[in-house]
């Protein structure tokens, strides 16, 4: 049999993993508190949880370009498998605070951990720079698809009668749901060829850059990588105010339903914002990237802040999926302008650090909302702090690169 392309192989792998990933949201914190756990215990879990995988990805991604994107891949995949495999099997508060750390879970229904970088990397090998932003806007909306998919499942597989004997019962079945697909990606990676090193081992030479270099395994791109991370970082910090599995039950506290009706809902929000991608590109073509990040980016702000004021279900909601309309429009012209800033050989470490800067931003967030969810009078409170937080970031990352965009990124958009 032919091997398949690297890129239908990748592509496969964002599905399996975004719709585990999403089935997991909608249930995390449910399943936590069911099993025990108190809300602050829950969100400190949470928090920790980013912690491991901000630590997973820095060790990962960082030798991914030196050591081989395979192995790497495999790496983080088996990782996964762990982590859902010790989520439903004990109730013990510190093994899975061990697991949470160790393991990879994402519990914003959001790529966590070493994949998106090294993926990233390995796709722009096989896209041309014309191509990139639109193989990426691909790329993103094959997860927002893969996410709303899993969404809806998990919402669906946590009530099925047999399966879901009581309701910690149901929300267990998706956790074993999640390392099995795991375990999937394992076999989608093991398929791919194995890949020879592309970094060129120009390492800087004086000592303070040299041990930079060689743990960040970024030189000549470290300027713009650490400033862009600085600004992701203030981004997740806000968007962990509202990440899936805490949005899904701030809809559970405000307005009562279940898992089994945030689940079409968190779907169809997913599904537009996949879609969202598709433009997005289109957009970048034509006002470039940084103008395309923040201009759809600072409405979907605004709509943030109102949607704990609507007094219906069915207004929140509505708002809610008008804000994912256009608030994923920023994933793949911020990931191209990542990739079309770095140097080739230091692309999935660029993309390894600001995804770090991400992860580390949205797990700090958890701690304060785990306090907020525990008062009735505060629990719409995270949503202002995302939406102004996020506000801001907006702001910052106009002035800092729009004046920057022209010389690097023409070439890179379709």
């Amino acid at each position: 049999m032919p091997a398949l392309p690297i890129s239908s192989l990748l592509f496969a792998a964002r599905f399996i993993r975004l719709f585990a990933y999403g089935s997991l949201s909608v249930v995390l914190v449910f399943y936590l508190i069911g099993i025990g756990l108190t809300q602050p215990q829950a969100g400190l879990l949470l928090a920790l949880t980013l912690v491991g995988d901000t630590a997973v990805s820095f060790l990962i991604t960082t030798r991914a370009d030196r050591t081989g994107h395979r192995r790497m891949l495999l790496a983080g995949a088996v990782l996964m498998v762990v982590a859902g495999v010790v989520f439903a099997l004990t109730h013990t508060f510190w093994i899975l605070l061990v697991a949470a750390i160790v393991g990879i879970i994402s519990p914003s229904g959001q790529e966590v951990g070493p994949f998106l970088p090294i993926e990233q990397a390995m796709l722009a090998r096989t896209a041309s720079e014309r191509d990139r932003t639109r193989v990426f806007a691909w790329y993103t909306l094959t997860g927002t698809v893969a996410t709303a998919l899993g969404a809806l499942a998990g919402g669906i597989l946590s009530q099925v009668p047999g399966y879901a004997t009581s309701p910690v019962g149901g929300y267990r079945v998706v956790v074993l749901l999640y390392a099995a697909l795991g375990l999937g990606l394992i076999l989608i990676f093991s398929l791919l060829p194995r890949d020879v090193p592309i970094a060129d081992g120009s390492i800087a030479k004086d000592g303070a850059r040299r041990t930079i270099s060689s743990l960040s395994g970024i030189d000549r791109s470290r300027q713009v990588v650490f400033k862009l991370s600085a600004l992701f970082a203030l981004d997740a910090f806000g968007g962990g105010f509202i990440a899936q599995s805490f949005a899904a039950y701030w809809f559970h506290l405000r307005f009562g339903i279940d898992p089994s009706m945030l689940g079409p809902i968190l779907f169809s929000a997913n599904l537009l914002a996949g879609l969202s991608a598709l433009l997005a590109a289109r957009l970048a073509a034509r006002f470039g990237l940084i103008r395309t990040m923040v201009w759809t980016h600072l409405p979907s702000n605004v709509l943030l802040i109102l949607i704990p004021l609507m007094p219906t279900l069915g207004l929140a909601v509505a708002l809610l999926m008008v804000r994912f309309s256009i608030s994923q429009m920023d994933v793949p012209t911020r990931q191209s302008y990542v990739i079309a800033a770095v140097a080739p050989e230091e692309r999935a470490a660029a993309g390894g650090i600001t995804g770090i800067a991400r992860t580390l931003g949205a797990a700090i967030s958890p701690l304060f909302v785990g306090l907020l969810f525990a008062r009735t009078s505060t629990i719409s409170v995270p949503f202002f702090l995302a939406g102004g937080l996020k506000i801001v970031y907006d702001l910052l990352l106009y002035r800092a690169f729009v004046g920057r965009e022209e010389p690097v990124v023409r070439t890179t958009v379709i």
